[in-house]
């Protein structure tokens, strides 16, 4: 079958983008067919958390369905969910353990063989260089059980916090801001409030290729509810802004500036809420707290005339959106990485809390700051098992004494074993990692599952010899960039050969249960991470070493739930029995199996923790009777959330004489991350398969470049080559690129800026100053890459 794009996205859900263009959406996006059974799970891909059924017949996964009665997609899925199946049969798949020789190549392996060594060569690296120097690098696409027990094998049997994940790279800025703002990390709110919504604003956020199913929502609520007013803050006119009545172009990074103008029209013009700004916030600067009048005062200097001069976007546009989003009486921001990935990511999420908190846009229906996340279970996996170098379940830090003692003895370990000092960040711990020859390289060795860092890093060029002279682990289910670089290969189990669950955006927990078996030797990640810890003499710490997939994420979830019980992120009363019951799965705080789970917190009424005995004397919280909204998270015990007062300053490397464009990176809705799945799925690989740069048309012509041109992409710390795209999509002066591409000429990480932000430590991927070339015409270019050959090198 050969498909174009236009048919690709017609076919989609994003049948919403398709709707944006003048195509009308399908009634129903799923499949039907004859099969032995439906199992119920959830979608593998992006953290919408999709629900589907997976039809299986004769032992292999055949086709999958949306789920009518989930609550995330009312059945509706994308092509990426419709067509996940057939990553599962593919011949790529890793079929046996592998071990990488002194010839550089790697031989096949009894399981017995590859974890023996790899247990011994952790062993042996904890003995000679510390618990330290051996690091797990995780990821947002493990299910929830796997990263609590790769989390807990770490903490409580290495006794090191050098535990990272993927999610650190892409919504790390959005848990600093729920933190920082609310006490809490996750939205207040969920999914359903995009129904009762008047003002929907769309920032840092190609929601229609990125989420379509999302988009799918915000488009009916618009087609059903024409008054409903759509905002969208980008620096590409996308599919998501051509729906938009309001567009607000800006560049990269600059956008701090125009919230905090949208805010201060929003006081000049007396509509802010201030009742719920008297009751239930605080102005700071994270030192000191000031009166509502001095945070007015420090918005004045955001005049609009003067935030065009420094965005680019129209001072009457931001008028405009100020008005429309304090006076529609709900509104919702929703975001992602735009917002997220950046060197002032948590101040960007701290000024959009800020529009909500001085409106009183929040802990109401259809008014929420809501955070969209990447990956299918970044949330639930990562963020809630506390599986980062400074967390712990529950998303608790390891500098809490209380709770690291409390973790503790419900881990049965003795009191002091969990390291009360945070383990590296993720860029941190990639440029601490190396061979034993260098004394500059503290980690020796690492265990990632589930992710490409070969691939996904920024700067790539600074981190890939440390992956190749340590001793690097790999946990996938095909030949991948990161595998080019290990001395270790283990065969990864998919999601529906395992089962497990996945915790999505808006806090909802879903239990996919196990359609088929493994192909080959594939295993379950839990059982490899099991397996790791029986060789190293901690058994009794994990002792769900079982063959039975199932039986080992049950009780791994049972004890990861008793962990967290009454907490405020608490899912207690979300029993493995429950979850394989219910068909939409459940949103904490839920705690007791008589508990529906919890649409919006922090309102009385809405949210148990309000009246949880258990949780409020844990935690030592006292809320006032006659009180309706309590962020009861507030760290000074006092309720409020924390407006803040934020300088404005520009991204880590702006655009000047010698590189003179901003380059921004991001998805298409064909390919997901770096298209190890997507691009060996024919139809999808077909309708997108490579990446390009998407240059203006007045920049083109400075340069002499027409479409398909081959264009040299360089910043200062790399390059990459790439056919290009001559469009108006984006604003002068702003390159686009994809960066799904395995190509290695054409992988454009190598060229984004690992600058991290000061607070969450996620880096600006999303901004950097390049420069460009025209190299050639039009040339015939290698499409639909992907890493074949397991000896194949890294270039």
């Amino acid at each position: 079958m050969n498909i174009s794009r236009r048919q690709f996205i017609k076919a989609s859900a994003a049948a919403a983008t398709a709707a944006a263009i003048g195509v009308s959406a399908p009634k129903k996006s799923y499949a039907e067919g004859g099969v032995d059974k439906w199992v119920k799970g959830a979608c593998r891909f992006c953290g919408t958390g999709c629900g589907v059924y997976v039809g299986v017949k004769d032992g292999k996964v055949v086709s999958i369905k949306g789920n009518p009665k989930a609550k995330t997609n009312f059945g509706f899925l994308c092509v990426k969910g419709f067509l996940a199946y057939k990553v599962m049969n593919h011949p790529d798949r890793l079929k046996y353990p592998m071990i990488r020789q002194a010839d550089g190549k790697f031989k096949r392996a009894s399981w017995d063989e590859a974890l023996d060594y790899v247990a011994s060569k952790f062993k042996y690296f904890h003995e000679k260089y510390g618990k330290d120097s051996v690091a797990y690098y995780g990821s947002g696409q493990c299910l929830t059980e796997e990263s609590y027990t790769f989390n807990k094998l770490w903490k409580g049997g290495f006794g090191s916090n050098m535990v990272e994940g993927n999610p650190r790279l892409c919504m790390a800025s959005a848990v600093g801001g729920y933190i920082s703002t609310f006490g809490s990390d996750e939205p207040v709110g969920s999914y359903a409030d995009i129904e009762q919504a008047n003002c929907i604003f769309l920032v840092g956020s190609n929601t229609s290729e990125c989420h379509p199913i999302i988009f799918r929502r915000i488009m009916r609520r618009k087609l059903d509810n024409p008054g409903v007013k759509i905002i969208v803050c980008e620096p590409r006119k996308t599919n998501t802004a051509k729906i938009a009545d309001l567009w607000l172009p800006v560049d990269p990074g600059t956008d701090l500036a125009v919230f905090h103008s949208m805010a201060r029209e929003i006081i000049k013009n007396n509509w802010v809420d201030r009742a719920f700004i008297e009751q239930n916030t605080r102005v700071t600067d994270g030192k000191n707290t000031y009166s509502f009048e001095k945070y007015a005062e420090f918005v004045e200097q955001f005049d609009p005339e003067s935030v065009e001069k420094l965005t680019r976007c129209p001072a009457e546009n931001i008028r405009k959106a100020a008005e429309w989003f304090a006076t529609s009486g709900a509104s919702m921001t929703l975001w992602t990485m735009g917002l997220n990935q950046r060197t002032r990511g948590v101040w960007a999420n701290n000024l959009i809390h800020n529009l909500h908190l001085i409106t009183g846009n929040i802990c109401k229906p259809g008014a929420d700051s809501f955070s969209l996340t990447g990956q299918p279970n970044a949330c639930g996996g990562v963020r809630e098992t506390g599986s980062l170098a400074h967390l712990l379940p529950g998303t608790k830090p390891v500098t809490n004494d209380k709770w690291r003692a409390h973790v503790e003895k419900e881990w049965g370990i003795a009191p002091g074993t969990i390291n009360p000092k945070p383990g590296f960040h993720t860029m941190k711990m990639f440029d601490s990692l190396g061979g034993e020859d260098d004394p500059n390289k503290p980690i020796k060795a690492m265990l990632t599952s589930t992710t490409n860092p070969a691939q996904s890093l920024p700067n790539l060029n600074k981190y890939v010899k440390g992956m190749k002279d340590a001793f690097l682990v790999v946990i996938d289910i095909f030949p991948t960039r990161t595998t080019q670089l290990a001395d270790v290969v283990l065969p990864a189990a998919f999601i529906y050969e395992k089962g497990g669950v996945f915790g999505c955006s808006e806090r909802r927990s879903q239990l996919t249960e196990k359609c088929v078996e493994p192909p080959f030797e594939a295993k379950p990640d839990i059982w490899i991470a099991a397996q790791i810890a029986k060789r190293m003499g901690l058994e009794k710490l994990i002792p769900w070493n079982m063959d039975d997939s199932m039986k080992a994420n049950e009780m791994a979830w049972t004890e990861y739930t008793r962990v967290t019980k009454d907490t405020d992120h608490t899912l207690y009363g979300a029993t493995y029995d429950r979850l394989k019951r219910e068909p939409a799965g459940i949103q904490w705080p839920c705690p007791s199996v008589d508990h529906p789970g919890t649409y919006k917190r922090y309102v009385r009424g809405m949210d148990p923790m309000f009246d949880h005995e258990g949780f409020l004397a844990k935690f030592g919280k006292q809320i006032p009777k006659d009180a309706k909204v309590y962020f009861y998270m507030d760290g000074k015990n006092e309720g409020r959330a924390n407006i803040w007062l934020r300088p404005y300053k520009e991204a880590a490397e702006v655009p000047d004489a010698q590189y003179p464009f901003y380059l921004t990176t991001g998805r298409v809705i064909e390919q997901w991350h770096t298209g190890t799945m997507t691009m060996r799925i024919p139809e999808i690989a077909r309708a997108h398969p490579n990446g390009y740069v998407e240059i203006h048309p007045a920049d083109a012509s400075k340069y002499n470049i027409v479409t398909g041109d081959m264009v040299l992409v360089e910043s200062r710390r790399g390059k990459s080559v790439l056919p290009a795209v001559v469009t108006k999509t984006s604003m002068p002066g702003i390159l686009f690129v994809p960066w799904h591409d395995q190509a290695f000429d054409r992988m454009i990480n190598f060229v984004c800026n690992d600058a991290v932000d000061p607070g969450s430590k996620e880096p600006e991927f999303k901004i950097a100053a390049v420069r460009i070339q025209r190299v050639s015409g039009p040339v015939k270019i290698e499409d639909k890459v992907v890493i074949t050959d397991i000896n194949s090198a890294y270039s």
